[in-house]
Parts: structure tokens; C-alpha cells; sequence
């Protein structure tokens, strides 16, 4: 049965997802293998290495734009959105780009998918920011193979305390808990986040070993369509996204 959260964001995103993808459909498609909001390269970080032949899952694939970019490097991937709005979205995007892999509908937290069939587990924020990571971690470590690596972007615990919910934009103060605030909500849809230990002993408790934790930051002169979450100063001086990258035992 599926979970309050879970519905309050299939409903959004259903609801939004024209929005979205007409405020950031150009950025997403100049930059299809990119990290974050500045759109760091792929190929610059190396986060998820060779692809070809692997098999991907992409949690909360959104128009698809990276699956769609990664097949075309030769690996074999899936799609999974719990929006099916987006979905229709990222079918339209695979029309165009004469790319098709399968498209699944459905919630990270409980992926209608066997054990054991992925090489690699990644989002770039998706359901990895927009799921329960208490469910989403162990989802990863069912799916994925021995020594298969789970990497995704997320919110940092940083820009997640400091951002100011009056003002529903990002400050330079700390106006949460950090140690009590895993969870933010507003009137149509539900953020997660952790605190650094509590995302390392979760890792550690699915089997997981550490790689490394990137610290987003946007190179000189970069722009980006997403200037409500957080803006080039704010971004230079701390980190507002982070790329963890882990990999099952």
C-alpha cells in the first residue's frame, strides 16, 4: 500500500511536471550527463565510471535525460518514476532521441524489481531527495549486485538547515536541528535528508562501503535554471549538493 509521502509527491510531480520541464528541459537537455544544478560533467567527476554493458536503474528518472544519454554509451537501463506524468515525459524523450529501454512505474521505496539485477543504482537528486532513505538504501542493496555501486546526488544536511521556510528560499543562518531534521514538507510535496553519520551508519548497515562524498561546487562563470534553490555565492562558500558514492559488498 502505498505511504502518505509517497502519494503527497506522485501527485505533485503529476501536477508539476510540465512546469518542470519547461523551466529546466533546456538545461537537462544541453547537459544530459550532469551532476546537480550547475551541471557539472559526468565526465569531469567520474562518478559512475565505464557504463557500457551495465545494467543501470535510474531512481526517479524524471524526463529520462540520463538514461536516455547513457544508452547511447552502451549501457543497458531503467527507468523508474513514481510520477506518471513524468514518465509520459521521458517516453516523448526517448521518441526523439530514437532511444528505447524500459520504463517503470513506481515508488523507490518498493521497486517492482528481482534482486540482483543491477550493476549500478544512481540518481542525480530523483528519488534519492524525494523518498524515505531508511527505505530507499535497502531497496538499493536489493537490487543491486555484489560489488555494484549505488551513486546519487542530494540536498547537503548544510543547505537543508539553513534553508528558511518563511522565506521558502536559502539563507546564510542555521534555522533547523541539525541532529532532528531528516524531513521537510510543504503543501504539496515531502524532502528528505540526514545527518552525515546517520547516512554513513545506514550505508554500513545495507552492506555498503564508502568511496567517496563529492562536495558540489559550481565552477567559475557557471549558471543554472534552478536559481530558487540556491544561488552562485551561496553554493561558492558552502556546499549545497553532495554526490555519495558507495558500493555493495
Amino acid at each position: 500500500m502505498e505511504n502518505r509521502d509517497s502519494a503527497l509527491n506522485r501527485a505533485h510531480w503529476n501536477r508539476t511536471s510540465d512546469e518542470y520541464q519547461a523551466a529546466h528541459g533546456t538545461q537537462l537537455a544541453e547537459h544530459p550527463m550532469a551532476w546537480g544544478v550547475w551541471s557539472i560533467p559526468e565526465d569531469d567527476l567520474r562518478v559512475l565510471g565505464d557504463v557500457s554493458d551495465k545494467q543501470i536503474l535510474e531512481l526517479g528518472c524524471g524526463g529520462a535525460q540520463w538514461s536516455i544519454a547513457l544508452t547511447k554509451r552502451g549501457a543497458h537501463c531503467v527507468g523508474l518514476d513514481n510520477s506518471e506524468r513524468q514518465l509520459e515525459r521521458a517516453r516523448e524523450n526517448q521518441r526523439a532521441a530514437a532511444v528505447e529501454f524500459p520504463l517503470v512505474h513506481g515508488s523507490a521505496e518498493n521497486v517492482p524489481l528481482p534482486n540482483d539485477s543491477f550493476d549500478i543504482v544512481f540518481c542525480d537528486h530523483g528519488a534519492m531527495s524525494f523518498a524515505d532513505p531508511l527505505r530507499t538504501v535497502p531497496e538499493a542493496a536489493r537490487l543491486l549486485r555484489s560489488g555494484g555501486l549505488l551513486a546519487f546526488s542530494a540536498e547537503t544536511p548544510i543547505h537543508f538547515i539553513c534553508w528558511d521556510d518563511d522565506a521558502d528560499a536559502i539563507g546564510t543562518t542555521l534555522k533547523s536541528n541539525y541532529f532532528e531534521r531528516r524531513r521537510a514538507e510543504d503543501e504539496s510535496s515531502v524532502c528528505f535528508s540526514l545527518p552525515y553519520g546517520e547516512w554513513i551508519a545506514l550505508f554500513r548497515n545495507n552492506g555498503f562501503v564508502i568511496e567517496s562524498l563529492i562536495e558540489l561546487r559550481p565552477p567559475p562563470n557557471a549558471a543554472t535554471s534552478y536559481r530558487d534553490f540556491v544561488t552562485f555565492d551561496w553554493a561558492s562558500a558552502w556546499p549545497a549538493e553532495q554526490i555519495w558514492r558507495v558500493r555493495r559488498l
